[in-house]
């Protein structure tokens, strides 16, 4: 197959520039996550990453597995957290990580951070447990919010250089929190040396100005423009005439 190159800003100085298989595999892989179709394009022709990436796709199509592994692969920790948070209960992460290797680009940063919507309860608590803050007192979102004005930004309003990676962050929000952190991600953007990676359902968040989008499906991996992503197809269908809509859904 031929090499996927996505569009987008040059990789020179990006924390990450492609994602590949590891070198030295051998065998074909078989069974969970392998059998998944954007893994398994992932792990023939592999993907680069611009200055922001989006993974959008139904249910089980592997996009949070595709953002975990990288995430877990850059040493950022699989349950949340920066490159030195410690915070580990129960793995429930696949092994894909250790058949990944990522090229990084040109004096690219070696930081960066992890929200992980599925592990955020046991985060918040890891937090408290080590004096980085109060969040169970507060809505999920309030507390979500709170983390990346607290965790992305330095004291004076500056993204911190490295990969921000978030798997599925509108599971905490409302629509009007979903608007401040795509303006929180749009700030982080500004800062020079950083880089987002996100996989999401949100109509919203993928609307991230400037960011390659990946739609996973069982034919794999397709860069798609956000006006004909699935997601916000449907969306529009379902706005339009949300009647109309649910009169299939119970005809079917």
């Amino acid at each position: 197959m031929a090499k996927r190159t996505s569009p987008g800003i040059p990789g020179i100085g990006l924390p990450v520039r492609r994602v590949e298989a590891r070198s030295g595999i051998e065998g074909e892989r078989r069974g969970w996550p392998y059998d998944i179709a954007a893994v398994r394009t992932l792990l023939t022709d592999g993907i680069d990453l611009g200055r922001a990436t989006i993974v959008v796709g139904e249910n089980g199509t592997g996009k949070s597995t595709l953002v975990e592994a990288i995430a877990e692969q850059f040493g950022l920790s699989p349950e949340g957290g920066s490159t030195g948070a410690m915070h580990h209960t129960r793995r429930t992460e696949s092994s894909l990580a250790a058949d990944l290797q990522l090229v990084r680009g040109v004096g690219g940063g070696r930081g960066g951070y992890f929200l992980r919507a599925e592990t955020m309860h046991g985060f918040f608590t890891y937090l408290e447990e080590s004096g980085m803050g109060s969040f169970h007192e507060r809505s999920h979102g309030e507390s979500f919010l709170d983390l990346i004005g607290d965790r992305f930004f330095d004291h004076r309003g500056i993204a911190h250089p490295g990969l921000y990676v978030l798997d599925e962050p509108e599971s905490a929000l409302s629509f009007s929190s979903s608007l401040k952190v795509l303006a929180l991600l749009l700030e982080v953007l500004d800062a020079p040396g950083t880089q987002i990676l996100m996989a999401t359902h949100s109509p919203v968040l993928a609307a991230l100005p400037g960011a390659t989008i990946w739609e996973v499906s069982d034919a794999g991996l397709t860069p798609t423009a956000w006006e004909d992503l699935a997601l916000v197809v449907d969306l529009k269908r379902f706005v339009a005439g949300p009647e109309r809509v649910l009169h299939h859904l119970l005809s079917g």
